[in-house]
Order: structure tokens, then sequence, then C-alpha cells
């Protein structure tokens, strides 16, 4: 098998591995030069609890680079209640930041959503490149939490609400 199809088999296992596991969701927001903007984000882990810090990955759209010059962002871990807003902000054209979803803004700028089961307001560490994704290792900041109101996650392309997990 050439070179370039077994990389490509590795490509698709690697994509179906990933699509049988499930994820947290979680929207990230910040301020970029024409207003607020935010993406959907199955890839938050933590990393380190001293120092306080996250990590997370994003592809190279208009909304990513604005989140990667800024200077701080508000990484959101959505609930259950959260469903058409993950929708929302996964797409392009979604709806984002409408006075119906519940957004404010921080003393600092950020838009944050305070009804998010937790939101984590951070900073970058490293920015590391890789493919067509960026590595980002960020501190945090300040943490909110919100209600506690059941889990979202994301499988096989679907956000599925977990209650009582």
């Amino acid at each position: 098998m050439e070179r370039a199809a077994v990389k490509e088999v590795v490509t698709d296992g690697m994509k179906a591995a990933f699509r049988r596991y499930p994820t947290g969701v979680a929207v990230i927001s910040t301020v970029g030069p024409d207003g607020p903007v935010g993406l959907t984000a199955s890839s938050v882990a933590s990393v380190s609890v001293t120092p306080p810090a996250l990590s997370f990955s994003v592809m190279g759209t208009p909304t990513a680079r604005a989140i990667l010059a800024a200077p701080s962002f508000v990484v959101h871990l959505l609930g259950s209640k959260h469903v058409d807003l993950a929708h929302e902000f996964s797409h392009p054209d979604g709806r984002r930041f409408s006075s119906d979803q519940g957004w404010e803004a921080l003393p600092t700028g950020e838009p944050i959503l305070p009804d998010a089961l937790a939101a984590l307001r951070a900073a970058p560490l490293h920015v590391v490149p890789v493919g067509d994704s960026t590595l980002v290792v960020a501190s945090v900041l300040e943490v909110f939490h919100g209600p506690d109101d059941g889990r979202l996650i994301y499988h096989r392309k679907q956000f599925v609400t977990t209650e009582g997990i």
C-alpha cells in the first residue's frame, strides 16, 4: 500500500475511533477586533491543578484565529440545557451571543455564560501548531460555577444529554 493510502487509512481510523469516544462539550469565547467570537469545542482537558491549566485544540477558522490572538478567553463547560447553544456555536452561520442565550460581559470584556456548569477565564501559556490544528495550553485565571443541571456530551457526531451521571 502506498504511503498516502496508509496515511488515509490511519486518518479515517482515527476519526472513527474518536466518534466512539464521548467527550464533554465547551464553548470558548473572547472578544475579537469585531466583537465577541466563540466556537464549540470537544477537546477541552484539564492539564494541571498546580498551577491551574487546561488545554484545547482549534482548527484554522476565523473564530479560532481570533481566540488564538486574544490575551484571554473563557472556556464554558456546558450542561444539558445548552444543546441548542452548542449547535449554534458549532456552525459558522449559527446564532451567537443573542440576548435569549443569557450572555453577559466580564469586567475584563470577555463574554460569559453565567448558567454554564462552569466558566474558566484563561490566558494562553503555549500555542503549538499541529498539522491543520493548534493546541492551546492555558493558565486558568478565574473560575465561575453555574447551576449543575446534568451533562452534555459529544458522541458519534451528536450532542447528547446524560441526566444523573
